[in-house]
C-alpha cells in the first residue's frame, strides 16, 4: 500500500518514537526519514545560551507524517499487518507531538497541576480517530488514560533533563542520555509494556566529583517518574513536584540522620519530645528519597539502609513495628566506594544493592576539553541566574575574558561548576577571581610559621588543622576519625576554613 519513500518514513518514525532523544542515533533516524531533504544539525541536543534549539528536521518529519497519516487512513484496510503496525507507531508519534506543547505548558505552569486537564477529551478523540482507521488497530489501541500519563511523563522527563543538565559538550550529552535511561531504561518499548510501574524498585547511584550537579541529576530522575492519570476526574493522581525528598547526610549527626530517615518515637533519644514521621514513611509510592553523600554514612546506618533496599521495610527509632517503604531511593557520592570498601568503611552488600543503575557526572574540565565554546555557554547560563537577562551578556564576556587572561584555558577547575559559579560572582563583585590554590601552594609552610611564632589562637589552629587534614582525606568522616573529633565539629571547622580561603584570609 505504501510506496518506498513513505515506508522508509514510517519505519524511521517507528524507531524515533522509542529512541533516546539525547543519543546521536536520533540524528541518523531523522536523516533516514527525510533522505536528501534532511538538514545538517548539531548531534548534541541541549539548551544553548542563545536559546537556539530549533529542530528543522523534526518539524519537517511531522509535516510529512501528518499528510501521510491523513491520506492513508481511508485506505488502511489495503495495508499488510506490518504496515498497519507501522501506521500505529507513527500515529502515536504524531499524537505525542500534537499535544507536546500543551503538556509543556502544564509543566511550566505549576498551578495547573492540581486542576482538571482541559485538553484530555480532545486527546482521546484524536486517539480514537487514528485507531479506528482499521479493525486490526483497535485491538492494539492503548488505554487513553495510561497513554496520556505516559506521554506526560515523556514530555516531563525531556523538560527536566533538558533544563537541569546544560552543556553542549559530548560529556554533557552522554550524561543527559544516561539520565533518560535511568527513567525509561534503554528499551522504551519494554518500559511501556511493563516497567513503568516498577522503576521505583531500582536504586540509582550518582557518582562524580563535588560540584558537578549530582543533585540536579537526582531531581531530573525523581521528578520524571510515571504518575497515573485519573480519566474520571481528569487529574493526575499525584503532583510530581511534591514527591521529591532530599537529605544531605553530612549535615546531620548519625542520630538525626536516623530520625530524619526512619522517624522516631517520643523519648527514643534526648530531645525526642514527640513522635516523628521520617521521610521514608512520608514518601509515597510515586515519590523519591535522595540521599546525598551516601559515602559518608556510618556503618550502623548502612545496615539499616541495606534492610530498606533488600526488604523495603524499616522501623522508627524506639519502635519495633515494621513499616513499608514504597518509593524510590537515589543516592549520590563523590567518594570512591571501591576504595572505601577496601578500607572497610563501606559495606560491600550495601554497594551491590546500590549499583543497579549508576550515573557518572563529568567534571567541568572534561566538558571544557571537549568543546572550546563550552565555557562561554555555561558562563552565560550562570550569568543569567546571577545578574538577570539584562546584564548577562556583558557579564559573561567579562568573566570569559578574565578567565582566559588570568587563569588560562587549561585551568583545572577543581571545584567544577560550583567553582565556576563563584568565579562569576567574584568577577561581578570585584572584577577578579583568585582561586584558593594560588594561596595554598605555600599554605602549609605559612601555617607552620604562624604556629611557631605563636600567631594563632586555639580556635584558629583547630580550624586550620581540620581544613588541612580534610584536604588530604576528602572526607569529613575520615578527618574526624584521624583527629578524634565529632564529625559535625569537623564539618563546621572545615566549612569555615574553606570560606576563609575563598575570602583570602587564610594562608
Amino acid at each position: 500500500m505504501f510506496n518506498r519513500q513513505d515506508r522508509v518514513l514510517l519505519e524511521a518514525v517507528a524507531e524515533l518514537a522509542y529512541q533516546n532523544p539525547f543519543l546521536p542515533g536520533r540524528i541518523d533516524l531523522e536523516k533516514k526519514a527525510l533522505g536528501s531533504e534532511s538538514v545538517d544539525v548539531d548531534s548534541v541536543w541541549s539548551r544553548r545560551a542563545d536559546f537556539d534549539v530549533s529542530t528543522p528536521n523534526h518539524t519537517l518529519i511531522l509535516k510529512r507524517l501528518e499528510t501521510l497519516i491523513e491520506n492513508s487512513r481511508s485506505r488502511l484496510h489495503q495495508a499488510s499487518t506490518q504496515e498497519v503496525s507501522l501506521f500505529g507507531d507513527a500515529a502515536l508519534y504524531l499524537l505525542y507531538n500534537r499535544y507536546s506543547s500543551p503538556m509543556a505548558d502544564l509543566i511550566r505552569d505549576t498551578s495547573r497541576m492540581t486542576q482538571s486537564v482541559t485538553f484530555y477529551d480532545a486527546f482521546v478523540q484524536d486517539l480514537d480517530g487514528f485507531f479506528s482507521a482499521d479493525p486490526r488497530l483497535v485491538a492494539d489501541r492503548p488505554a487513553p488514560d495510561h497513554l496520556f500519563a505516559s506521554f506526560f511523563q515523556i514530555r516531563r522527563a525531556f523538560h527536566m533533563i533538558f533544563s537541569y543538565i546544560v552543556g553542549v559538550s559530548m560529556p554533557a550529552a552522554r550524561l543527559r542520555a544516561m539520565v533518560w535511561q535511568s527513567v525509561f531504561t534503554h528499551d522504551m518499548r519494554r518500559y511501556r509494556r511493563s516497567l513503568f510501574g516498577q522503576m521505583g524498585d531500582f536504586t540509582t547511584l550518582i557518582t562524580g566529583p563535588s560540584g558537578t550537579g549530582k543533585e540536579l541529576v537526582a531531581r531530573a530522575i525523581g521528578l520524571s517518574r510515571f504518575v497515573p492519570f485519573d480519566a474520571v476526574k481528569k487529574t493526575f493522581r499525584a503532583d510530581y513536584r511534591d514527591v521529591f525528598f532530599a537529605l544531605n547526610l553530612t549535615a546531620l549527626s548519625p542520630t538525626l540522620i536516623e530520625s530524619e530517615l526512619f522517624g522516631h518515637r517520643r523519648g527514643s533519644f534526648t530531645g525526642a519530645v514527640e513522635d516523628r514521621t521520617g521521610w521514608l514513611e512520608q514518601c509515597p509510592a510515586l515519590g523519591t528519597v535522595f540521599l546525598d553523600e551516601i559515602g559518608e554514612v556510618e556503618k550502623s546506618i548502612q545496615v539499616k539502609l541495606l534492610r530498606v533496599l533488600q526488604h523495603r521495610t524499616f522501623q522508627r527509632l524506639g519502635e519495633t513495628q515494621e513499616r513499608h517503604f514504597p518509593g524510590k531511593i537515589i543516592c549520590a557520592t563523590n567518594r570512591d566506594l571501591f576504595r572505601e570498601m577496601e578500607a572497610g568503611q563501606f559495606r560491600h552488600d550495601l554497594y551491590y544493592r546500590l549499583c543497579a543503575d549508576i550515573v557518572q557526572t563529568p567534571s567541568l574540565r572534561e566538558q571544557l576539553d571537549d568543546r572550546e565554546d563550552e565555557l562561554a555557554n555555561l558562563v552565560t547560563f550562570i550569568s543569567r541566574r546571577v545578574a538577570g537577562d539584562e546584564e548577562s551578556e556583558v557579564l559573561s564576556r567579562e568573566v570569559v575574558t578574565w578567565v582566559t587572561e588570568q587563569l588560562g584555558t587549561g585551568y583545572p577547575w577543581p571545584g567544577n561548576v560550583r567553582e565556576l559559579e563563584q568565579c562569576v560572582r567574584n568577577v561581578l563583585i570585584r572584577n577578579e577571581y583568585n582561586p584558593p590554590r594560588r594561596r595554598t601552594q605555600s599554605g602549609v609552610r605559612t601555617l607552620v610559621d604562624r604556629i611557631t611564632n605563636g600567631e594563632l589562637s586555639a580556635e584558629e589552629l583547630m580550624t586550620h588543622y581540620c581544613t588541612l587534614v580534610y584536604s588530604q582525606t576528602g572526607s569529613y568522616v575520615e578527618t574526624a576519625r584521624k583527629i578524634g573529633l565529632d564529625r559535625r565539629t569537623v564539618k563546621s571547622r572545615v566549612d569555615h576554613g574553606l570560606s576563609e580561603a575563598l575570602e583570602g584570609t587564610s594562608p
